[in-house]
């Protein structure tokens, strides 16, 4: 199975940090957030996995290039920002027209994404994607979904100021190959992921909520709190 992972982003929330360091590349114990993501995707057997750069692109390049993953990774530079769904339709065609996974590169995840292609090839009749979903304390700062009794979206709230939970959308989404082809028909100029692409598939969106550390380190005092988190 092969993966999209969004990692152009300027992080301008993590400044100054960022001024002179991708966000992608940020560390966290030590290791680079990136190579994070590589190590328990490469672990799950995902791969290839291509990258997106736009943001100090050469730092990025030059990481990967002389890192252990660097013959599991396809980079693609974005001279100008695609979105994130913009980025995944420019790039469909590595995913070969099978399920294949999105994932926003920017948040601390030590899911095991081999739990998550479990439960997506358990999902629901009718469910086109698996949204990995995780407890957050900050609810009104993430997006929160609401589920029927199957564990299906039936509901989204986006950073609204008292949300019904504290279930969050860890963007990170297995995609089915049917949806694949429902994005290249009927939503090829779509630019953003959450706002035009997944209010239109509710109802066909099964979860997969992990117990393991999740945490958005968008701003200094969570990126703090990351590296202090065992």
């Amino acid at each position: 199975m092969r993966a999209i992972l969004l990692a152009a982003g300027y992080g301008t929330r993590l400044r100054p940090l960022t001024d002179t360091i991708p966000k992608c590349l940020v560390p966290i114990h030590g290791q680079p957030l990136l190579d994070i993501w590589l190590q328990n995707l490469c672990k799950a057997g995902v791969g290839p996995i291509l990258v997106n750069t736009h943001y100090l692109a050469e730092q990025v390049v030059a990481h990967v290039l002389s890192g252990r993953y660097r013959e599991q990774v396809t980079l693609v530079h974005e001279p100008e920002l695609l979105g994130t769904a913009g980025t995944l339709i420019q790039n469909l065609e590595f995913l070969k027209d099978h399920d294949g996974l999105l994932i926003h590169a920017d948040n601390y995840c030590k899911a095991d994404m081999a739990d998550l292609v479990r439960a997506h090839q358990r999902r629901p009749s009718g469910c086109l994607m698996t949204m990995l979903t995780f407890r957050t304390d900050e609810p009104s700062s993430c997006g929160i979904v609401a589920l029927d009794e199957q564990g299906v979206v039936v509901e989204f709230h986006e950073k609204a100021s008292s949300p019904p939970g504290n279930l969050a959308n860890g963007a990170v989404y297995l995609l089915s190959a049917e949806f694949i082809a429902i994005l290249k028909r009927d939503l090829h100029t779509a630019k953003d992921f959450s706002t035009e692409v997944l209010p239109r598939f509710v109802g066909r969106i099964y979860t997969f909520e992990t117990v393991e550390t999740f945490l958005d380190i968008g701003t200094p005092e969570r990126y703090q709190k990351a590296n202090t988190l065992e």
